[in-house]
C-alpha cells in the first residue's frame, strides 16, 4: 500500500507531474486522487481535469494505453454521490465510510465484466447498463430490453 503520509496538496502534485511512483499508484491511491479533484473542483470540472492529468500519469510511465473513461467517470460520479450525500469530511474520513469504492470491483453493480473490457469503454463513457432487481441480483437491461422486444 502506497504512502498516505503525503499531504492531499503533495500527493496531487506529484500525482500531476509524474513523479509519484507507479508502483505507489494502486486502486486505494486512484480513488484518493478522484475524491480530492471532486472536492476540489466539482464532478464536471474533475471529469475533465482528472482525465487530463490521469492521462498524462500514464504516459509519464510509459503507460499510455492504461487509460479507461467509463471507469473513470463512473468512480468519480461515484465519488460525488458519496459526498453529496455523506459530507466532505476530507480522505481519511471519506476512505472510512466508503470501504466499498476502494474495492477494485465497486463497479460490479453497474457494469457488466464485458462492457468494461470492451475498447469502446474504454475509449467514451458508456451509461451504466446493469442494476439491482428487487431481489438484490444484477440483471442487464440490454438483455431485459431485448427479451421483451416484439416478434
Amino acid at each position: 500500500m502506497p504512502d498516505e503520509s503525503l499531504y492531499d496538496d503533495d500527493f496531487l502534485e506529484a500525482f500531476r507531474t509524474g513523479a509519484l511512483p507507479l508502483s505507489d499508484f494502486d486502486h486505494r491511491a486512484h480513488v484518493r486522487a478522484g475524491y480530492l479533484y471532486v472536492s476540489r473542483h466539482g464532478l464536471g470540472l474533475a471529469i475533465a481535469r482528472f482525465g487530463r492529468d490521469l492521462r498524462g500519469f500514464a504516459e509519464a510511465h510509459g503507460k499510455s494505453g492504461l487509460y479507461h473513461e467509463t471507469i473513470t467517470v463512473a468512480f468519480l460520479a461515484l465519488i460525488n454521490e458519496r459526498i453529496a450525500t455523506g459530507g466532505d469530511r476530507g480522505w481519511e474520513a471519506f476512505a472510512a465510510a466508503n470501504p466499498d469504492l476502494l474495492e477494485r470491483n465497486s463497479l460490479a453493480p453497474f457494469y457488466a465484466p464485458e462492457e468494461l473490457a470492451s475498447a469502446e469503454a474504454r475509449r467514451v463513457f458508456l451509461l451504466p447498463r446493469r442494476r439491482r432487481t428487487n431481489r438484490n441480483q444484477l440483471e442487464s437491461t440490454r438483455v431485459k430490453r431485448h427479451m421483451s422486444a416484439p416478434s
